[in-house]
């Protein structure tokens, strides 16, 4: 898994060679093939635990016994510092997930629907509750968030001027900021 994310994240996915991984992993063909049927198999499953690790950290803030607004902040936060953290991963995948077979396209936009919709319904919570503002539709606020979260790959660089949880606490602030009555 390191060595071929490292190749798809310097050379793409579809200039990688299931050669070039086995190489760079020092494995053979066989032994890649016997946790990963394909190639695609390999890029589903870079994202695939990001996501996962993603929805646990949300569901462990939304059914935390906490303020809507501070289980909110916390899951906001939380999804920066992950991505940053697995920042090739998120870089991969937002650049190839169009090469995924089909069916695995829909199975990982099954997935991360379900994660918008358990980060949307903290938002609806609050907007219920009165903490946050109702003007705006939380599947915007959703959208809003998450925007700023997948372009991450793209401006955020390890020896920039500010660190992940910096990066983290700055957009979270904004979010909650853009909800308050």
């Amino acid at each position: 898994m390191a060595a071929a994310t490292r190749l798809f994240s310097e050379r793409g996915y579809d200039r990688t060679s299931v050669q070039e991984i086995v190489e760079a992993a020092g494995v053979t063909k066989g032994a890649l093939y016997h946790y990963f049927g394909s190639k695609d198999d390999l890029l589903h499953e870079i994202y695939g635990r990001l996501l996962r690790l993603q929805q646990d950290r949300l569901d462990a803030y939304a059914d935390a016994q906490e303020p809507v607004e501070e289980r909110l902040r916390r899951a906001a936060a939380d999804v920066v510092v992950t991505t940053i953290e697995n920042l090739d991963d998120a870089l991969i995948f937002f650049r190839s997930m169009h090469q995924l077979s089909p069916e695995k396209q829909k199975q990982v936009r099954a997935e991360r629907r379900h994660y918008h919709e358990r980060f949307r319904d903290l938002v609806a919570e609050g907007q219920r509750s009165g903490v946050f503002n109702a003007a705006t539709p939380a599947d915007l606020v959703v959208d809003y968030h998450f925007g700023s979260v997948h372009h991450l790959s793209t401006w955020y660089r390890p020896d920039g001027r500010l660190g992940p949880q910096e990066v983290a606490d700055h957009l979270a602030d904004l979010l909650l900021r853009a909800l308050r009555p």
